[in-house]
């Protein structure tokens, strides 16, 4: 490709480079620089691109993309956004690949993931569609499962992921677009057809300080997307609504809104309600507990409909659709009590969790948790709080550390908890913790290990150590089995 085809969409300040150029690749990482290729020289955070411009000519780099004109001598274009221009350089690039699908963005701080999958399911049911789905829990091209770093990868790895796609035979894309990717302009050049929200609760205000700048960066995605979907019932919705650009669908179970949960019953094994729209009344049900299975099932189903699925068809799709890893995940236990597996780790995911549990709990409701280190120490005291008011048994102990003592993560935790009610355990190290919730266990308990959900991992300092709940939970069970 040529030069000139790379900046249609960029603003350009000043050009030292030959325009009618092959370019062979685009990069803002100065250590995938190839012969020929161009890097960008983003102002990122933490570091400045600009200051790997010598190492990514000595690599071969063809051009720089700048900001600030290069001290070294090299071709180069001077752009008044370097992230916008690698957005843009790569939505190019890669022959604007989101615009040959129908590409799915939802945002929200909770149930991004839960709903990314069975939005996937269902376009595969209703549609035949081939789906590409990029999340948290790992990018899926059709049944390709492709790990990842990032909710929402950078943009040129965005849109090298959709080519991949294309290339593929996909004819959508589901993906959790990230408050983060949208601030940083990551999904600036992709195509939405649908944009999604969920809801929005505290979390990342390390990054975006106050809930405001949160919502605001969240509802950048509704005047990038074709067609909205807004969950009526969060507070935020008209934040949403008041920045979009497009026709909305809304969805509420308490709330006026275009489809409503009506009659919604609470079991063990699922959630079913009347899904109404338009007139017409269908039935459905969901194999995943909780009263957010009753959100992220109204979230699928108003997302089809802005696609032409009908509710019937929709609804039918919805009741075959499995559980997420780590959302609300059932782990085997060797008697009458049950363990899971969530992600919550926000007060609100949290909350809900334990609230959905209640409903379904014979015995006692453990909850287990921690909180990651590096991150937003103000909600710490808010989820002790949570967790115990609506637990019979709280064990405090460590998520991902990372550089924190974990020990002063826990002290935070306790500001928000009274620690003589007798309903509170703290054991730092979480494997030790999660043997002795086993270990203690009474019939009935519904023993929820909340924080990691996915990951089979723990972060402690800069170190990514193995640690996956279902494996720790086999072998606590397999010694119990063979002492007895």
């Amino acid at each position: 490709m040529k030069l000139k085809e790379l900046l249609g969409e960029i603003t350009v300040l000043s050009v030292s480079a030959d325009l009618e150029q092959e370019i062979t690749d685009i990069t803002n990482d100065s250590r995938a620089v190839t012969p020929g290729s161009v890097f960008v020289a983003v102002k990122g955070l933490t570091t400045d691109g600009h200051k790997f411009i010598p190492m990514a000519v000595e690599k071969g780099a063809a051009v720089i993309f700048c900001q600030d004109v290069p001290e070294v001598q090299v071709d180069y274009v001077q752009v008044a956004d370097s992230r916008k221009a690698l957005a843009m350089g790569a939505k190019a690039f890669f022959g604007d690949p989101s615009s040959k699908m129908t590409v799915i963005g939802i945002t929200g701080t909770n149930g991004k993931t839960t709903t990314t999958n069975l939005l996937k399911h269902v376009l595969e049911e209703t549609l035949q569609a081939k789906v590409g789905l990029i999340g948290t829990n790992g990018n899926m091209i059709g049944d390709e499962v492709i790990p990842t770093a990032h909710t929402t990868p950078e943009s040129r790895d965005l849109q090298y992921l959709f080519s991949r796609m294309v290339e593929a035979g996909c004819t959508h894309a589901v993906m959790e677009v990230s408050s983060h990717s949208l601030d940083q302009g990551r999904v600036d050049g992709t195509s939405f057809d649908v944009g999604v929200f969920t809801n929005l609760t505290q979390d990342h205000l390390d990054y975006h300080i106050t809930m405001e700048n949160y919502a605001a960066a969240k509802a950048k995605l509704f005047g990038l997307c074709r067609r909205g979907v807004v969950n009526m019932d969060d507070i935020w919705a008209e934040t949403m609504l008041s920045g979009a650009m497009c026709p909305i669908c809304t969805y509420a179970a308490n709330s006026e809104a275009s489809l409503m949960a009506d009659n919604v019953v609470f079991r063990a094994d699922g959630i079913a309600f009347d899904a109404v729209y338009k007139g017409e009344t269908v039935h459905t049900h969901l194999g995943i507990p909780g009263t957010f299975s009753v959100y992220n099932a109204l979230t699928v189903l108003a997302t089809v409909l802005q696609l032409g699925v009908s509710l019937k068809d929709a609804c039918k799709a919805l009741e075959s659709a499995k559980g997420v890893k780590g959302r609300v995940e059932v782990v085997p236990t060797d008697g009458n009590y049950t363990i899971l597996i969530d992600y919550a780790h926000t007060p609100d995911a949290l909350d809900n969790v334990l609230d959905s549990m209640r409903h379904v709990t014979e015995g006692r409701l453990v909850v287990l948790f921690g909180c990651g280190g590096d991150r937003d120490r103000t909600k710490r005291p808010i989820m002790g709080r949570i967790a115990q008011a609506n637990a019979d048994l709280v064990i405090v102990t460590s998520d991902n550390p990372r550089t924190e003592d974990p020990m002063d993560i826990i002290e935070d935790i306790l500001k928000g908890m009274h620690k003589d009610l007798g309903n509170l355990k703290v054991i730092p190290d979480r494997i030790k913790a999660i043997e002795w919730a086993v270990e203690n266990h009474q019939d009935g308990d519904v023993i929820i290990l909340a924080g990691k959900g996915h990951e089979d991992y723990q972060i402690i300092g800069t170190t990514k150590i193995h640690m996956d709940e279902r494996e720790i939970v086999a072998e606590i069970l397999n010694g119990r089995r063979e002492r007895k």
